[in-house]
């Protein structure tokens, strides 16, 4: 999830810091998008307190921090990266987010953006050049809720059985519901709002490849042929690929990993 090794930066040299992409946004739609929950730290670093671009706690294997690090890449927002073990925590990521998950996107001034959804939403507000959040609105924001909350469930509850009192086969076929309903969908088009990727899609592929990550062969023989395809597109792509490049676990003082920020260009565009 072929893709190129983040360059290594000294933090000892000053890193130029780009200027902000233009974003022009079309008239013919309207952003439904809820306020990004931003927290702010008590106060602005100082400036030799400061980190040279904005910093990325990410654990390689989430779905959440996946979604995010897809988000910053087609942005094209420089950020430096931080593997994390989550067995070990570094104390430098609990002390601006003591909810101690991952993603967490340290903005330059402090700030603190602790959601998944919420750092795509900052990095797409400022450069969104495969027109992702175009046709954004109440009903794909209900998708999105639906596989954070229900499937999100039901996946762990399959994918971890001996952490829950639910049987595995029926955590499996409640998840299996919420995928025939997807099937449906894509029977209008080839992704889940338009001919071409969009914010929704980016948001659940991640937790459907986890889904028929666990029986594969399952996942072969159920009536999903569209679920298959549209998951395909994203797992053989060469933006999952760059995002999931490995990365050694982040160590205070080590020199900077800059995250990966090439641009995918989408061939159904």
């Amino acid at each position: 999830f072929s893709g190129r090794q983040g360059a290594r930066l000294s933090l000892s040299r000053p890193i130029m810091k780009p200027p902000l992409p233009t974003v022009t946004y079309g008239t013919s739609f309207r952003l439904c998008l809820q306020k990004s929950v931003v927290s702010r730290l008590g106060g602005r670093l100082p400036k030799a307190m400061g980190p040279e671009l904005p910093i990325l706690y990410s654990f390689r294997r989430c779905p959440y921090a996946m979604r995010a690090r897809m988000a910053l890449a087609v942005a094209g927002l420089r950020h430096e990266i931080r593997e994390v073990s989550l067995k070990d925590k570094p104390a430098e990521m609990l002390v601006v987010s003591p909810k101690a998950t991952v993603p967490v996107l340290v903005l330059l001034g402090g700030e603190v953006i602790e959601e998944s959804r919420d750092i795509m939403l900052y990095a797409l507000k400022r450069n969104d050049p495969e027109r992702w959040l175009q046709g954004w609105c109440p009903d794909l924001e209900a998708l999105v809720e639906r596989n954070d909350g229900p499937f999100k469930t039901y996946l762990d509850q399959y994918k971890y059985p001996q952490r829950f009192d639910v049987p595995m086969a029926t955590a499996r076929d409640r998840g299996l519901e919420i995928l025939m309903d997807l099937e449906g969908r894509l029977a209008a088009s080839p992704f889940l709002a338009r001919q071409s990727p969009t914010l929704v899609d980016i948001c659940l592929f991640p937790f459907v490849r986890q889904f028929a990550a666990v029986d594969p062969d399952w996942f072969q023989q159920v009536p999903l042929d569209r679920l298959r395809s549209w998951l395909a597109f994203f797992v053989e792509g060469s933006l999952f690929a760059q995002i999931m490049t490995k990365h050694s676990i982040w160590k205070s003082g080590q020199l900077a990993i800059i995250g990966e920020t090439s641009v995918m260009h989408s061939p159904m565009d």
